[in-house]
């Protein structure tokens, strides 16, 4: 799996991240575990028109000391469709624009 990983957090920085993320996303079934939706416009070539599978969305994993960013680009409804692939240079742009405004936001320097 493609990851991007913050770890070394302290217990602080790990709190105000889950806030952080708390407030901003769409969270998981599971405990730290959350949600960020790919803007439509920037859908790669093999999700568009792939309505029925959208929205898409990239994970994040907070756990006790990193987080963990999933590359993959996920359906909300569809596990096992073309349209899920790894994140296009412009999503990765955008996912890591995320992650840099939230660590800046939450003073994180791990």
């Amino acid at each position: 799996m493609r990851q991007f990983v913050i770890d070394e957090l302290s217990a602080q920085e790990r709190d105000n991240l889950d806030s952080y993320l708390t407030k901003s996303l769409k969270k998981g079934a599971m405990e730290g575990v959350y949600w960020l939706e790919m803007p439509r416009d920037l859908w790669a070539e093999t999700q568009q028109g792939h309505d029925e599978c959208g929205p898409f969305y990239c994970g994040l994993e907070l756990g006790r000391d990193r987080l963990t960013v999933e590359l993959l680009i996920r359906s909300e409804s569809n596990l096992h469709c073309s349209c899920i692939a790894y994140a296009t240079a412009e999503q990765r742009r955008f996912i890591l624009d995320f992650i840099d405004t939230m660590l800046d936001t939450e003073l994180v320097s791990a």
